[in-house]
Order: structure tokens, then C-alpha cells, then sequence
């Protein structure tokens, strides 16, 4: 029987990424959102992944590089970033929370689950 997941703010607990950022991350079976408070001067470096990945920007300034671009975006912008396409992300000196929609769903993140 399928049924609706509730996730309370205190079940919702930060767990170390890349240097400088922590995460959290709540999946269904084709749909993932995940939470990032990312230090200043952190970075994901350049990479790749099947997952379509839509990002908002809740707080702060944060960076993308694609096609020899950088993109800015700031607090309540977004980015869409396609399949496979690669890019690196980063901050400068704000400090930044933002939040991530993908699908599929990235494995590597699901053991964060809750």
C-alpha cells in the first residue's frame, strides 16, 4: 500500500558532503529533493550525473560553471541543469542554503535517507 512520508524538522538532520557542506536528503522511488548549507570557499567540483537537477537558492549567492559559463545565482533564483550535462559548483564568501530536486533519484545521496 502506497503512503504519504512526513518528515519532521527534527528528523531532518545535516550529514557531511563535499568540504565545507552538509546535507540531508528524502527520496520516493523516481523523485528526490535534497537540503545543502554550504560554507564560503566550498566547491563541487566538476561532474556529471543521469539525474536532471533543478536547484533554488534559499540564502546566499552560489556558482556554477557549465560550457565555460558561470552562472550566479542568488537567493530565490534557480538554476535547471540537464542530464549529464558537466558542471562544478561553488561559493565565493556567502555563506549559502539552497535546495536540490532530481530525477532520478542520485544513489550516492539516498544513504542519507531517511
Amino acid at each position: 500500500m502506497k503512503e504519504i512520508k512526513f518528515y519532521s524538522k527534527d528528523l531532518l538532520k545535516l550529514k557531511p558532503d563535499v568540504k565545507g557542506a552538509k546535507m540531508w536528503a528524502v527520496a520516493l522511488e523516481k523523485t528526490m529533493l535534497t537540503y545543502f548549507e554550504i560554507e564560503p570557499n566550498s566547491k563541487f567540483e566538476m561532474h556529471r550525473h543521469e539525474s536532471e537537477q533543478i536547484t533554488m537558492v534559499l540564502e546566499g549567492e552560489l556558482y556554477f560553471l557549465a560550457n565555460d559559463k558561470e552562472i550566479c545565482a542568488k537567493t530565490g533564483e534557480v538554476i535547471a541543469i540537464p542530464s549529464n550535462l558537466l558542471h562544478g559548483v561553488y561559493t565565493k564568501d556567502t555563506f549559502v542554503k539552497a535546495i536540490d530536486a532530481w530525477s532520478p533519484i542520485r544513489e550516492e545521496y539516498n544513504n542519507t535517507n531517511l
